[in-house]
């Protein structure tokens, strides 16, 4: 059980100098606010991109956001999975994020940064290239106005794209498969495919990421406590519509979710979902400005001691199909007879379907985005190596 807490969003920027978490600052930085830019594509996305947006906002006050479109990604980087549309949304459902830019240049610079007042700029310790292989961020590095935080081990969006190939393939039980090692060779961390940024790594969930993943607030008097539960696998825009939607219910919603183990998941999905593992899934429904608390691991069926528990005033569930218990029984059976199980339409039918069956029809443009980005990375890192052994060598004739 994760308590989150509500974040409301400032989505005009009117109040943009108002720190919103000035009691717990000291008086002298209350007393101006620090203004953080991020940008990036933001496809597909992840805990990862949250956890940099986290860090983002901890070093400021106000963090704004900065997406791209469609055709500046296209045009450096190669097809994006999701529209501009799309990705807008996701960024503005983050918790941290207090004001959104859409259609940033790809390429950050010191205009952009003075048009939107903002402090400095952050970025993961990873490297972003235009088409011709210039860093994206070269002209604020130089000025100083440009911070680093720590990427995210075990996610990146070319693992995810990897990971939903996979099921065109035969079902994989481990990452011993000959199928998974086709997925690493070709995403990044095969024999040819060395880049620290796009490699496929092994994601480490640990008791202090959940912790700052949570704001930890407990319901209020007056709040009206909503249950959901599902998988909620690779946490797309039609779940967050739907928990816009289910918040949307109640002036003082406190939204808790259920998640449910791998093992549940992949009874009721089949193939090999989920393609987030319950780890993963938890620290992307944490980053959701709509949910107030989550259940890691929770029943299947909505029993009547969860809901005595939780003293939950109203369950919730989507238009999707509801797949019956082991046993054959309705998993909502009893909010039902209660008469507080409520069916809420999101407007949005995207499902985690119907986004592997879009990788799976563009698979060979992928695969080319892919390869194609690894190749300039790996040219980058060979270029640092150089100027590395360079400058040893300059080091080395001077002490002579």
């Amino acid at each position: 059980m994760i308590k989150n807490g509500h974040h409301p969003m400032n989505t005009t920027g009117k109040d943009a100098g108002t720190n919103l978490g000035a009691t717990a600052c000291s008086p002298e930085k209350r007393r101006r606010t620090i203004r953080v830019w991020c940008d990036g594509c933001y496809d597909m996305v992840h805990y990862g991109h949250s956890n940099q947006l986290r860090q983002a906002k901890a070093m400021g006050d106000y963090l704004i956001v900065g997406v791209h479109t469609d055709g500046e990604i296209s045009q450096h980087k190669g097809p994006p999975v999701f529209t501009q549309a799309e990705r807008y949304k996701m960024v503005r459902a983050i918790k941290w994020v207090d004001e959104i830019v859409e259609g940033a240049p790809y390429v950050t610079t010191l205009e952009t940064l003075d048009k939107y007042t903002s402090d400095f700029c952050v970025h993961g310790d990873d490297i972003t290239l235009t088409v011709d292989g210039k860093d994206t961020y070269e002209e604020v590095k130089r000025s100083g106005r440009y911070r680093e935080c720590k990427r995210t081990q075990g996610v990146s969006t070319t693992d995810l794209v990897g990971r939903m190939l996979l099921m065109t393939k035969a079902h994989h039980s481990n990452i011993g498969h000959s199928d998974y090692q086709q997925h690493t060779d070709n995403f990044g961390k095969g024999p040819k495919g060395h880049s620290p940024w796009t490699g496929v790594s092994q994601f480490l969930q640990t008791s202090q990421k959940i912790i700052q993943f949570a704001s930890g607030q407990e319901p209020q008097p007056g709040d009206t406590i909503i249950y959901v539960a599902g998988a909620f696998d690779l946490f797309h825009i039609g779940h967050v519509d739907f928990l816009e939607a289910v918040s949307r219910l109640s002036d003082k919603p406190y939204v808790i979710v259920g998640l449910h183990f791998d093992q549940e998941v992949n009874r009721y999905k089949g193939k090999n979902y989920p393609i987030m593992n319950v780890h993963e899934r938890t620290l992307s429904v944490l980053a959701c400005r709509y949910v107030s608390e989550v259940v890691i691991g929770a029943p299947y069926a909505v029993t009547r001691e969860l809901l005595d528990h939780f003293k939950v005033d109203l369950v919730c569930h989507g238009k999707t199909e509801v797949h019956p218990d082991k046993d054959g029984s309705d998993p909502y059976a009893e909010p039902r007879k209660k008469g507080i199980l409520h069916t809420v339409d999101s407007m949005n039918s995207l499902t985690t379907d119907s986004i592997v069956q879009r990788i799976i029809k563009n698979r060979l443009l992928f695969e080319a985005r892919n390869q194609k980005k690894e190749a300039k990375e790996m040219a980058v890192i060979q270029a640092m190596k150089r100027r590395e052994e360079e400058k040893g060598k300059e080091r080395a004739q001077a002490v002579l």
